[in-house]
């Protein structure tokens, strides 16, 4: 999850990042990063088949309900679900370049996805967006579900339904930060990072963790992807990113020798009240939400999702992302 828990890589460089650069060794990872803003501070308040949609469109269907009621209610009448996600966050969702069409899109959030259209009886449409797109195409009502590791935060709750947690990780730590290898001695904490760059995904639960447990940092940049954060700090032009710590493992993974490293014992403080992976849904669809929590109950209770995501950890592996 991004998760309290990420079109990435806005357009061109995510494929290309995620579909080819990173099957490579790290030394070749030269494509400049997309930043999507940047920010200077001295110092930081604390205060089953699937038909793939292009990201900047949105069927008319998908913004409107229905004559008899409700976003559910129009799903059934047309027959199938739009579900935005942002497909370079392994392994919740990903490209397997190897592969065409819909089933490129891959991924334990793309089964989950795939399976609630199932028990509804409708085809799953996969929207691949940036991640800022996928929050607000859900809050504006241009899809039906987000579906893309989302964690919770006070101010997705505010802005759209959240669905009950449906993947916890079993490990405490995880989110922290990845720096070059050769400054884990002057990067041990948050509190190490007043006069250096830190960088995040762009409206993420990282970007949180930067706003609310990041006492001061010399500049602040937000960019479309996490790895895009990652290729920052590579190439010198960041000093930490701020990850969740299986997205970071399984970089390191596929880049044997590039140079970076999780910053040991430590991590982020993540509410246990509010842990788990969740759905995004259009504020005020509550019909809709309870369907989605009625499968939720029964991926969990059954271990379904849990078997999916060890899954998708292997085959992340196998592709080398």
């Amino acid at each position: 999850m991004r998760k309290n828990q990420m079109k990435k890589l806005a357009a061109s460089v995510a494929a290309a990042l995620l579909s080819t650069t990173m099957l490579s060794a790290c030394s070749a990872l030269s494509q400049a990063p997309t930043v999507v803003s940047e920010e200077s501070s001295l110092h930081h308040d604390t205060d089953g088949s699937s038909a793939a949609v292009p990201g900047s469109e949105s069927s008319e269907a998908a913004h409107s309900d229905s004559a008899s009621g409700g976003r559910l209610a129009d799903i059934l009448e047309r027959g199938y679900i739009e579900v935005a996600t942002e497909p370079y966050f392994a392994p919740n969702e990903f490209i397997d370049p190897s592969k065409q069409g819909d089933g490129k899109y891959v991924g334990a959030d793309i089964e989950l996805a795939r399976y609630i259209a199932e028990k509804l009886g409708v085809e799953c449409r996969i929207v691949p967006l940036d991640f800022e797109s996928v929050l607000s195409g859900i809050s504006d009502g241009k899809y039906d579900l987000a579906i893309s590791a989302l964690a919770y935060t006070p101010a997705r709750a505010e802005a759209m339904e959240l669905s009950k947690g449906y993947y916890f990780d079993d490990e405490k730590v995880q989110y922290g930060l990845m720096v070059r290898t050769e400054n884990l001695d002057k990067i041990k904490s948050a509190e190490d990072l007043a006069d250096k760059t830190l960088v995040v995904q762009s409206g993420s639960l990282q970007e949180m963790f930067a706003n609310e447990q990041v006492p001061a940092y010399k500049e602040l940049k937000r960019v479309s992807a996490t790895t895009d954060g990652f290729l920052m700090v590579q190439e010198g032009k960041a000093d930490a990113v701020i990850t969740a710590k299986t997205t970071a493992e399984l970089y390191l993974d596929a880049n044997d020798g590039c140079g970076m490293t999780i910053v040991p014992d430590f991590s982020f403080t993540v509410d246990e009240s509010t842990q788990g992976t969740r759905i995004g849904i259009t504020k005020g669809e509550t019909e809709l939400l309870q369907k989605v929590n009625a499968i939720i109950d029964e991926v969990v209770k059954e271990g379904t999702y849990a078997s999916w995501y060890e899954e998708y950890k292997e085959y992340a592996r196998s592709l080398g992302l």
